[in-house]
């Protein structure tokens, strides 16, 4: 178990990514925080781990909330003394076209995928810089690259400003021995992408298979992500392997864009 006794928190652990990263950290020997706006999935994903002998917590916070942030940090600390790995995944959007976002669209979503996950990094640096050890894996995406098909504008500008943050904290934090990372997903199967494809097919009146195809059609290997895609990537650059490994951005999308 490459991860043995380490301790991960990992944000936006209800669903998705972040529940399949959550499950892999633990298979590979942490302990994990569960963090989610939503305290029943955060129970649920924190019971899961429970059921395969691993320690979990679970804690309900709101990522745009600097506060949550802080008591989320403080209860982490508490249960389990310290945190060696954070996922920094929560994130929120929605399918638009560019000029029909809003305002309230970029106050939304910037509160949560760039103040929150600044903010969610800082407070945590702040306890691992003391033991000049910590990895922290950021949650971007191939729409902070240039991806056409992202949800929107206001999304893309979110994430693009996760990957600069991880450059920047990676050197910043370097001589605390503390690597910081992103991992750039394309297509993944969450249960927000499989919405997002009802709602189309609903639109266009096909079904939602074919809608599914469509978009797998478009990348190289031919298959969307499962979030276990993204997870493998995340254990690999908390892993022991990945030490020297700091300031970068992988694209986990099948071959979607070059990089």
């Amino acid at each position: 178990m490459p991860l043995a006794d380490r301790i991960a928190l990992v944000t936006g652990a209800g669903q998705g990514i972040g529940e399949a990263s959550a499950l892999a950290l633990a298979a590979a020997g942490a302990d994990v925080v569960a963090v989610d706006i939503d305290g029943q999935s955060a129970s649920d994903t924190a019971s899961a781990i429970s059921a395969t002998g691993r320690r979990s917590l679970a804690v309900q916070a709101d990522m745009g909330d600097v506060r949550d942030i802080d008591r989320m940090v403080a209860e982490a600390i508490a249960a389990f003394g310290r945190i060696d790995i954070l996922v920094n995944n929560a994130g929120v959007t929605r399918r638009a076209y560019i000029m029909d976002l809003t305002e309230e669209d970029w106050d939304r979503i910037h509160r949560v995928n760039s103040k929150g996950v600044f903010f969610c990094l800082q407070r945590v640096a702040r306890e691992m810089i003391p033991r000049r050890s910590g990895r922290i894996v950021n949650i971007a995406s191939i729409a902070g690259k240039g991806f056409a098909g992202t949800s929107n504008a206001i999304y893309a500008a979110s994430k693009g400003a996760v990957i600069a943050l991880t450059k920047t904290a990676a050197q910043q934090l370097g001589r605390h021995d503390i690597n910081v990372n992103a991992v750039c997903p394309g297509i993944v199967r969450t249960s927000l992408y499989l919405n997002m494809i009802g709602t189309i097919a609903e639109k266009e009146g096909v079904p939602m298979e074919a809608i599914e195809q469509r978009y797998a059609n478009d990348v190289p290997l031919k298959r969307a992500n499962e979030p276990e895609d993204i997870a493998a990537m995340v254990v690999f650059l908390a892993s022991p392997g990945a030490r020297n490994i700091t300031g970068q951005s992988f694209n986990v999308d099948g071959g979607l864009i070059p990089d």
